[in-house]
């Protein structure tokens, strides 16, 4: 790969780790609070605003929802749109854009999602617990890549890439998951709907309309269609991601031949700041290059970017504060854990080290995959641990999968201490695999 090739990879990974490192820390922060909230005096005030009805009414007829329902469906809507578009970059230009790169980490993600489903499966076959097999299965990338970045540069580039690419490939699968077994009755006219309008979006995408407000009110359509499909609502997000181009609209050449005649126009009207209010022919040459520009940048990557902070800093944290406070008293401890929290537990300290471990071996041994740049299998099994970190997917999907609250109660207190239990091991293996900042072995 060329030193350019090398620099992009770089540069796009460091940003996205530093984001997932800033968004991870306020994640852990609104999950305390929640913790702490629920099991407080003011408990009765932190259940009570979770389960606030917030709706519209139009004569007779009444739509409400909870709080944590509106987060859960309709913001997290918009996280999973985000989660859409890191998966087509990474299909399209990204470390699963070919059979080479995507064998290893889409090998991984598949023993890291099989394995802890089979253990949570052994656990509750037959039981009342056994629709919860999904939620072992999910990583959570911000927390996962938040904890590989406390080592900074000790980390090798090939590590850090493995690792987003393996959590994407996993978040790919809960995706599916999410779409085709957490799903209530099906009404296919809803499903018809849905997709005219995800319909209507690709042909305006493709006939270059650029005004935001009918990419607005298509998209809602599309989040309302699936709500009354029985379809989780926030598989809308994913879908309307899958149809934003991550490629330029144009070609670089036609970029520059537009550019370069909107700058000699401007050079011949001899603009200055004072000039552009009057000269319409100047601000028009100025829109040309602005628009030229536009063109040039891939849609995709600009709304990445212009919406992960919103997600990592409002959106997820809010779901935290929603959906994290469980009370510890005598009846949720009681039996805890019972089969349900041992599967989760086992399923994402053990299941998700097996998985990946078994994955990648296969993966090597039958030569299909290459090792990442500067890793060993010390690191590997580092970030196999990582990957135990369900949290947010987890209690996404814990809330899909139950509707009795004791048991979503008892899922949620295992992913939390499994979650923190891999962090834990994963931060301890990678400190004794990396190599030390002097550039010797741990």
């Amino acid at each position: 790969m060329s030193e350019h090739g090398d620099h992009h990879r770089l540069s796009m990974m460091e940003r996205f780790l530093h984001s997932s490192v800033a968004g991870s820390s306020v994640l852990v922060v609104c999950t305390v609070i929640a913790l702490v909230w629920a099991n407080s005096p003011w408990a009765p005030v932190y259940e009570t605003l979770t389960h606030a009805k917030i709706g519209v009414s139009w004569n007779d007829a009444t739509y409400s929802h909870s709080l944590g329902h509106w987060i859960k469906d309709g913001l997290m809507a918009i996280f999973f749109f985000v989660v859409g578009l890191e998966i087509k970059r990474e299909l399209v230009v990204g470390e699963l854009s070919s059979f080479g790169r995507a064998i290893l980490p889409v090998s991984a993600a598949l023993g890291g999602a099989i394995v802890p489903a089979l253990i949570y499966a052994w656990f509750n076959i037959g039981g009342a617990g056994v629709a919860g097999w999904g939620i072992p299965m999910a990583t959570d990338i911000a927390f996962a890549l938040g904890v590989l970045s406390l080592f900074g540069k000790r980390v090798p580039l090939g590590v850090k890439v493995f690792l987003a690419a393996l959590a994407i490939a996993d978040d790919m699968l809960a995706v599916l998951v999410i779409a085709l077994f957490y799903t209530a009755n099906l009404d296919f006219v809803a499903i018809v709907f849905a997709g005219f309008f995800l319909s209507l979006i690709f042909f305006a995408s493709r006939a270059g309309v650029r005004m935001v407000l009918v990419y607005v009110v298509l998209a809602v359509a599309v989040w309302v269609s699936l709500e009354a499909s029985g379809i989780h609502a926030t598989v809308a997000g994913v879908l309307i991601a899958l149809l934003v181009p991550v490629k330029g609209m144009i070609e670089p050449i036609e970029f520059f031949e537009r550019a370069r005649f909107s700058l000699r126009v401007l050079e011949q009207l001899q603009p200055t700041r004072e000039s552009l209010n009057a000269d319409e022919r100047q601000r028009r040459a100025v829109g040309e290059i602005f628009v030229a520009a536009e063109d040039m940048i891939p849609p995709g990557i600009a709304l990445e970017k212009t919406l992960h902070p919103f997600v990592a800093f409002i959106i997820l944290p809010l779901f935290a504060l929603s959906a994290a406070g469980v009370a510890f008293d005598a009846e949720t401890l009681g039996d805890f854990p019972g089969s349900v929290g041992m599967g989760i537990m086992l399923g994402l300290i053990v299941g998700k080290q097996a998985g990946i471990m078994l994955a990648c071996w296969l993966a090597f041994k039958t030569g299909l995959a290459e090792w990442p740049e500067g890793a060993n299998w010390g690191q590997i099994w580092g970030v196999s641990a990582l990957a135990g970190i369900g949290f947010t997917m987890s209690i996404f999907i814990d809330e899909l999968a139950f509707v009795d609250e004791a048991m979503i109660d008892e899922a949620k207190i295992a992913i939390i201490l499994a979650s923190v239990a891999s962090a834990i091991f994963g931060a301890f293996l990678l400190n004794r695999a990396l190599p030390r900042t002097d550039g010797s072995d741990a």
